[in-house]
């Protein structure tokens, strides 16, 4: 396992088996791996160095991944399979696509993006909405060899035009308007916008007219999506080197100079195909569905490349877990699809769980369909977990991973064999990434002692190769703290029988008079308290200690108890568990808390806004108003 594990292989053999292999001879093991998928020319070698300071997979390798997502699934039987579920409260429609409509659909764009001068090499920006043309936009791409860089759709104009600048695309893709809950976002006039301010021009502009809102075209760039589609003609999946890259994601938050995440075609194929197994324990022909939006990495993996490389059927909702229309959303797109598994992030389930406690709303679904909850994104905390499994009695599955590995760092490998849950743990490290636990000096710490997370190198297939157009950064950014080791950035610890927790992000730690300690830890004490829907603890300064702890709480909808009462017994409550060593004096009740559109609290902006810190409103908040309210809110006397 790691450093600090002490997992008793006799109890859990197959995944102590599994990763055992890998972690002695992962060349072999990654090798044998590679077995899963289909090549156009077979890899003869596992792992190699490379120019960027890492390790490629299959070096000497070529495939195809539109290929194997699509024509590899419809020559294995699967063509009359649905491939996509397009579920979309918010335009009250619905659409299956199957894989063999999907084949062509994609080979069709493709012939039309290569007909404006795309190459294998070149890239594509992708400012697209939670619709099927955004899916068939990246398989496109994959099928030319070109390399998409999906940008969340509604990004602002001048997030779009640095990546645009940084990517410089040849063409991009976009559509006429986006929609959230009840309202129409022009995506048109803000893509206009990015370009105008973008020092990169791309040759053409594809637009999706969605009848919500139609979009004007700018002559002798601008194309209609659905005119130039029908009219090209169909192209044949081109091979391209594993090594060779299939898209960037520029991870979330990015200020200043963007990070664009590398991922390759080979190693990324074979981890999809992988972990489909035994991260999820899926099986070919089921109905997998990941609620999150293709512009992030749960997007790419989960609902794009993943269940159709390994032959499932994925949900593409357009939606949100509560107001689409209500609090029972979700259970509705699962008990209408028959999904087998949902994957989402622990803040959807908070919404729901604020706006329905009961469980009112999930009572009026047959969801005996359903086998398995996953979470990631960001902590489950302990209550949300509890809740879940007390109303669903299912398994509840924490599992962590980031942007730059693109899928689990560690789970409960369900696909192996079934481990017991531990609320507040992701289980353990997933075979292919030994994880290890450092201190300062880069020694591995005790069981239950709180340091770095990092990963030995090499790091296993389908995780980053480098940050797009600068290898530098990805060495100082990941591999220079802990020589050997890729720095996660986020904190954690062991327990006993090595179990992983991850606390939360490194500069989330406050330094309360020389203590260290964990925000994660104190948010897992505020979390539990029966009135409290969701909630961030963060350091403010302090003259006498340096920092001290706030905790900023969303109370849940018919709470009974005063503001004030709350507040008192919260900071009793972390009192009576951590002591009073932890210098939680102050709580406040929020009328919500400011996240990204993936649903993470930016508790970075938070601690600036708190200590009364000039901040940049961050591209990925979902509400900037929230900022507003809370700057107002953080002037008075704390509860």
């Amino acid at each position: 396992m790691s450093d600090t594990s002490t997992v008793d292989k006799g109890a859990r053999s197959f995944y102590q088996r599994a990763y055992e292999d890998a972690d002695a001879h992962p060349e072999a093991f990654w090798m044998e791996q590679s077995r899963r998928i289909q090549w156009h020319k077979a890899p003869q070698k596992a792992l190699s160095s490379n120019t960027h300071g890492g390790h490629d997979w299959y070096a000497d390798a070529e495939l195809n991944t539109a290929w194997l997502a699509l024509d590899a699934q419809v020559a294995a039987g699967r063509g009359d399979q649905a491939a996509l579920i397009y579920d979309s409260p918010v335009t009250q429609s619905q659409q299956t696509i199957t894989f063999s409509q999907l084949t062509q659909r994609v080979s069709k764009l493709a012939g039309a993006l290569a007909s404006l001068g795309v190459q294998r090499g070149d890239r594509v920006v992708i400012y697209m909405p939670m619709v099927p043309e955004a899916v068939i936009g990246m398989l496109a791409c994959a099928r030319l060899g070109a390399i998409h860089s999906v940008v969340f759709g509604g990004f602002a104009a001048h997030e779009l035009a640095v990546r645009i600048d940084d990517a410089k695309p040849r063409v991009v893709l976009s559509a006429s308007c986006g929609i959230e809950v009840d309202k129409v976002i022009r995506y048109k006039p803000l893509l206009d916008n990015a370009l105008s301010a973008a020092s990169h021009q791309p040759d053409a502009c594809l637009i999706l007219q969605r009848p919500q809102a139609k979009a004007e075209l700018q002559e002798g760039r601008d194309h209609d999506w659905m005119t130039l589609e029908l009219q090209s003609a169909p192209v044949d999946a081109v091979p391209v080197k594993a090594t060779d890259p299939l898209y960037i994601l520029y991870t979330s938050g990015t200020t200043g100079k963007p990070k664009g995440v590398v991922r390759d075609n080979g190693g990324h194929a074979v981890a999809m195909h992988y972990s489909m197994e035994v991260v999820y324990g899926m099986r070919p022909g089921e109905v997998f569905w990941a609620a999150s939006d293709v512009g992030w990495v749960v997007g790419h993996s989960y609902i794009v490349y993943g269940p159709l490389i390994y032959g499932c059927t994925s949900v593409l909702y357009e939606g949100k877990p509560v107001k689409t229309p209500d609090a029972g959303a979700f259970w509705r797109v699962i008990s209408e699809h028959k999904v087998t598994a949902l994957f989402t992030a622990p803040t959807a389930f908070r919404a729901v769980k604020k706006e329905d406690p009961n469980g009112e709303q999930m009572a009026r679904y047959d969801l005996s369909c359903l086998k398995r909850l996953f979470l990631a994104g960001e902590r489950l905390d302990p209550p949300t977990y509890h809740w879940l499994k007390e109303r669903t009695g299912l398994p509840v599955l924490d599992h962590w991973w980031q942007t730059e590995t693109g899928w689990a760092i560690a789970c409960n490998p369900v696909g192996l064999e079934v481990m017991e849950e531990k609320p507040g743990s992701a289980t353990v490290p997933t075979p292919g990434f030994h994880v290890s636990v450092l201190d300062p000096d880069g020694q591995p710490c005790a069981p239950t002692q709180q340091g770095a997370v990092c990963i030995r190198q090499p790091l296993p297939p389908g995780c980053l190769q480098t940050i797009w157009q600068d290898d530098q950064r990805f060495l100082t950014s990941y591999l220079s703290a802990y020589p050997g080791y890729y720095l996660t950035g986020d904190g954690g610890y062991f327990d006993e029988e090595g179990f992983l927790f991850v606390m939360g992000r490194i500069d989330d730690v406050i330094n309360v008079a020389g203590h260290r300690l964990s925000t994660g830890e104190m948010e897992e004490i505020v979390a539990s308290h029966p009135a409290v829907a969701e909630c961030a603890v963060f350091a403010i300064d302090d003259e006498l200690k340096g920092q001290v702890p706030l905790g900023l709480v969303v109370l849940k909808d018919g709470c009974e108890q005063t503001e004030q009462a709350v507040c008192e017994e919260l900071v009793a409550l972390v009192r009576a568990q951590i002591g009073a060593v932890a210098c939680f004096k102050q709580a406040q009740v929020v009328p919500r808390l400011p996240k990204t559109r993936s649903g993470k609290i930016l508790r970075r902006t938070l601690r600036q806004l708190a200590n009364g810190e000039d901040y940049a409103v961050p591209s990925t908040i979902d509400d900037p108003a929230v900022l507003d309210e809370l700057a107002e809110r953080l002037n008075q006397p704390p509860g």
